[in-house]
């Protein structure tokens, strides 16, 4: 069994929102594994996060980002529930990060529904045929094209890929935890990028 630590605790807790005892469990049950603990408070219902990730985001902000080289422009749509958040520095921090990200990143999408069947059938195919390449049989080769598939998500969704500022953590989590710490829903409406 892993020792957990207060600082385990206290992490799971801002990511999640959930109350300190139900975080120490989540711990315990999964062994001192943070994503496990997460889902496992999901799973309960515990976790504020999942709890208010169905409320409509009405309110929000639309942040900019130009890189100094002034090649490279970013605009984002994050939303949350009441003009009180929009205006609450620690979302706005959010949004600011956000921004930077996409800019250093070049994210796609926002979520793997958000890519068009087209692109979807085009990337399965070359995956496919790369394993076959590789000596591997059709029905294996379909395992390894799905496989591949769900890398090319963390590479061109926004949602699912790793921040900048800390690999760690996806840009998701990112959000998950702030609104464990805010106390509202947030979600990225939509994005562009540009660049000379």
């Amino acid at each position: 069994m892993a020792n957990i630590t207060s600082s385990m605790v206290k992490d799971l807790r801002e990511k999640t929102g959930a109350g300190m005892m139900d975080c120490k469990k989540a711990l315990v049950e999964s062994n001192g594994i943070l994503e496990k603990a997460i889902d496992y408070l999901r799973e309960k219902g515990l976790s504020k996060a999942a709890n208010r990730e169905g409320r409509e985001v009405s309110e929000g902000i639309i942040e900019s980002y130009i890189h100094h080289s002034k090649k490279i422009g970013v605009l984002v749509e994050l939303n949350c529930e009441t003009d009180f958040v929009a205006r609450n520095e620690k979302f706005q921090l959010l949004a600011k990060d956000i921004a930077m990200h996409i800019a250093a990143s070049s994210p796609l999408f926002l979520t793997p529904e958000d890519v068009n069947s087209e692109t979807l059938e085009k990337e399965t195919e070359i995956y496919k045929q790369q394993a076959i390449n590789e000596g591997k049989p059709d029905n294996i080769a379909e395992k390894i094209a799905t496989g591949r598939l769900e890398k090319y998500y963390k590479e061109v969704c926004l949602l699912k890929q790793s921040f900048v500022k800390d690999p760690n953590q996806t840009i998701e989590d990112l959000i998950k935890e702030n609104i464990g710490v805010i106390g509202e829903n947030i979600s990225v409406k939509r994005f562009c990028r540009y660049q000379i």
